[in-house]
This record gives C-alpha cells, structure tokens and sequence, in this order.
C-alpha cells in the first residue's frame, strides 16, 4: 500500500512592505546637512526671485516693537530663542517704564527679569539687558552706536543682533541670519553656507543691490510664514515657479501669489518701456 504524502509546508507569502518614506530634514544652524558649493541659480533668476519679494511686499517690515534705538536694541537681545510676539508682549510694559539706558539701569536687573519672566532664558537676558545698558551709559553716552564692530562688544550682542539694528534703525543693507534665514539659504540653494556667518556672506554676493536693504526681511517672513522647517507651504508661495528646492511640491498650475506677483512685475516693465 502505498503512504500518502503530506502535504507540502506552504510558505505564507512575504507582503510587500512598502518602506516609508523618510522625510528630510529641513537644514538648521545645529544641523546643516550637505550643503551645496554653490546657488542653485543664475544671477538672472536670483534677480527674478527678489523681483517677486518686492512685487508682493515692497516695504516689509520687521515684527519687533520698538520705541527709538535703544529699545531695538534691548528686544533684539531678547528675541533669542524666543518669538517676536512673546517678546512684544514682555517688553510693552518694560518700554514704557524704560526706554533708556539710563532707565533701564534705575530700573535694576531684579525688575527687568520680572517684566520678561514670560520669556526664555530671561535671567540671562535681564543680567545682560542691564550690563548692556551701563556700557552703553559708559562708553556712548546713552547712544546706540552706528558701527557693527561696537555694538559686538555689547554684552548679549552678537552679530545678528547687530545686524538687524544697523538694518531696521540705521538703514544699513546688512543680512540678519536667523534660523529661518539661514534653512532658507540652504533648503532653496540661493545662498548656501555651513555656519550663519558662511550664508551671510553667500547672500551679500546673491542679492542684488537694488534690493539688498530689505533683502533679509523678505527672506526672514518667507521662512517664518511660508517655507517652514517643518513643511514648507508651496501653495502659498510667491517664487513657488523660479523654486529649485527638491522638496517643492508638484502642483499642476503655479499658485495664484506667484501668478499675481509676476502680473506686477509685467505691468511695472510695460509702463516704464
């Protein structure tokens, strides 16, 4: 009699597992990534970029709350690691009471630490708000002075603080790299850098002159707003068809703000012709 055979052991099939998708890493000061050589544009296309800024904001403006030099100065300082709206809510009342070294000083750091208490690292910053305060009083006669290189000997001052003064107050064309600034310089390849300092100097060479005051304003709010480190907002963007990034997204038609600024941009060539 012949023995049935078993049945042979069925493997069950493997499923196909469809691997997820890594997202990359928006570029950051901590965590710069691989960082380009060189722009990913022309002259004429960065030309064509900032063109597009100008057309949807011509005069755009920084979102710090401020009362003279001084008090730039001292919300710039606290603005680190914190956001400007935090900030205006701290120092509307500080303002106020103190909106010169000299006051500031009366005030005294304890009060200065109570008024920005709602602010990150506010005990540092009360310390330095008040250390900043008496050289000024010491060594400027209460002013803010007009030149990068004093304002660094500040205590709490470092470059980009004295950059965004020398920017907003003084009307000097100089690049504040902030966080959002700099992940913009890498993540769209117009100004890439591996330190702030290296995307500062890349987007000194990039901007064009004519637009080189307000430059970092209109990139600072683009990052802010629109090209965020987590998703970048490509609907909303106004140079979403000039856009080299390799995480744009694939839209079939180019957003309405890009469409409109382009419009402007037209009209201003036809009627200066």
């Amino acid at each position: 009699m012949t023995q049935a055979k078993s049945p042979a052991t069925v493997k069950p099939a493997k499923r196909s597992v469809k691997s997820a998708q890594v997202r990359k890493k928006a570029p950051s000061v901590d965590n710069p990534g691989k960082v380009l050589k060189r722009s990913r544009y022309t002259k004429a296309e960065t030309y064509e970029i900032f063109q597009r800024f100008h057309a949807d904001n011509p005069e755009p403006e920084g979102e710090l709350d401020y009362i003279n030099a001084y008090t730039l100065l001292v919300a710039v300082l606290l603005s680190a690691q914190a956001t400007d709206v935090g900030v205006n809510r701290a120092t509307k009342h500080l303002f106020q009471i103190a909106d010169t070294p000299e006051k500031m000083v009366a005030l005294g750091e304890d009060k200065v630490r109570e008024e920005i208490r709602t602010i990150g690292l506010f005990k540092t910053k009360a310390k330095n708000v008040i250390l900043m305060s008496e050289q000024l009083i010491r060594d400027h006669g209460g002013d803010v002075p007009e030149n990068r290189e004093a304002l660094e000997k500040l205590p709490g001052v470092g470059r980009k603080t004295a950059n965004v003064v020398l920017n907003i107050f003084f009307g000097h064309p100089t690049i504040a790299v902030d966080t959002h600034l700099f992940r913009l310089g890498n993540r769209i390849g117009i100004a890439p850098g591996k330190t702030p300092l290296d995307v500062e100097k890349s987007m000194e060479k990039a901007v064009p002159k004519e637009f080189s005051l307000h430059a970092h304003h209109w990139l600072i709010l683009h990052g802010r707003y629109i090209c965020k480190a987590r998703k970048p907002e490509c609907k909303r963007c106004v140079i979403y068809d000039l856009c080299r990034s390799p995480e744009k997204e694939k839209f079939d038609a180019v957003p309405d703000i890009a469409v409109r600024a382009k419009a402007i941009i037209e009209r201003e060539k036809a009627s200066s012709c």
